[in-house]
């Protein structure tokens, strides 16, 4: 257990680190944070929280950084998550009470803002959908042999494709293709549409399989699509120091665009907290040199969306943390508003 100097030591340590990048000296320390005490005895302190794991030393200065430990018990135990300015509080009122007409296009907004605020790379994912409830199933005439499907849940997904058919289809026919499928599907999770339905609609509907068909295809391919991902920010991270390593910067560009990473990085934890994982916490290998921040924005138990900040170990976690607080209760308030 660290006692009170400690651990104001170590908040001094992190925090500097952060803003400069340079190794922080026991003078350093005597000089801004710590006046009442000597440089001997800071750096003995300093000492110890190198001993117990919460520091490091670089081989090339005399100064010391946090370990991965030591920004852990930093984000747990001492991190002060009101760092947000009124300015930035106006700022992210203006971009998410811009109107949108579906949930994703929040979450891109809000993924954008984030990144405008921290300055690191931004990701996110919209929900998963297979099991959001259909409200609605919306056929609309473009032409004798094309039709547009637009599909609504109760989680506010809109999701719409255009199917086309090897025969004409008549105004007529596609009244009664808006009646039978809102009889079939309406108030059933999405991945029914995943299951065989030809013979179950066509029992009902005296239309060729030819056009049955090709409407149970598209609408399976636009639920099943991959989850789209938002990117924001990554020229960013670049004009970090720690970028400087051809290595490091090689990795973030692979984990960049290797898809299956930052959906698993996206997809752990838990809704109701912001989860932070720190160097060696990441269960993926490449994302070893890297914190990862993430939330979960949600009504009830309806998941709406996740939204990520990557950056290196050296992040400013205070600063990422409030921003990611205040736009998740944002986009809460807005979410419960619009469900009212």
């Amino acid at each position: 257990m660290l006692n009170d100097r400690k651990k104001r030591i170590l908040q001094a340590i992190v925090e500097e680190y952060i803003e400069t990048a340079e190794p922080v000296s026991s003078n350093t320390i005597v000089n801004k944070y710590e006046k009442d005490f000597s440089s001997a005895t800071i750096r003995n302190e300093m000492a110890e929280l190198e001993s117990i794991g919460y520091l490091d030393k670089p081989h090339t200065s005399a100064g010391r950084i946090p370990s991965a430990k030591g920004y852990r018990f930093y984000v747990d135990e001492l991190l002060k998550d009101d760092n947000i300015s009124l300015e930035e509080i106006k700022y992210i009122q203006s971009k998410l009470e811009t109107k949108v007409n579906a949930i994703e296009e929040l979450t891109k907004i809000a993924t954008t803002t984030l990144s405008e605020i921290t300055h690191y790379t931004t990701v996110s994912i919209g929900p998963q959908t297979a099991n959001n409830i259909i409200e609605e199933i919306k056929f609309v005439s473009l032409g004798t042999r094309m039709i547009m499907a637009i599909i609504v849940t109760d989680a506010g997904i809109i999701k719409e494709t255009i199917i086309k058919f090897d025969e004409d289809i008549t105004q007529e026919q596609v009244e009664t293709l808006n009646y039978m499928f809102n009889n079939k599907l309406k108030g059933k999770p999405l991945e029914i549409i995943n299951q065989p339905m030809e013979e179950y609609i066509q029992q009902e509907m005296n239309y060729s399989i030819n056009v049955i068909r090709p409407i149970i295809e598209q609408l399976k391919k636009v639920i099943s699509e991959d989850e789209e991902l938002y990117l924001e920010g990554a020229n960013k991270s670049f004009e970090l120091p720690e970028f400087k390593s051809l290595e490091i910067a090689r990795n973030f560009v692979n984990i960049l665009d290797t898809k299956e990473i930052i959906l698993d990085m996206l997809n752990n934890g838990f809704a109701e907290d912001i989860n932070v994982y720190i160097g060696d916490e990441n269960q993926n290998e490449e994302l070893k040199d890297f914190s990862i921040v993430t939330f979960k924005h949600s009504i009830g138990n309806k998941q709406l969306g996740t939204i990520g900040i990557i950056g290196p170990t050296r992040m400013d976690y205070s600063k990422v943390i409030s921003v990611m607080k205040y736009i998740s209760k944002k986009l809460n308030e807005i979410e419960n508003d619009e469900n009212n």
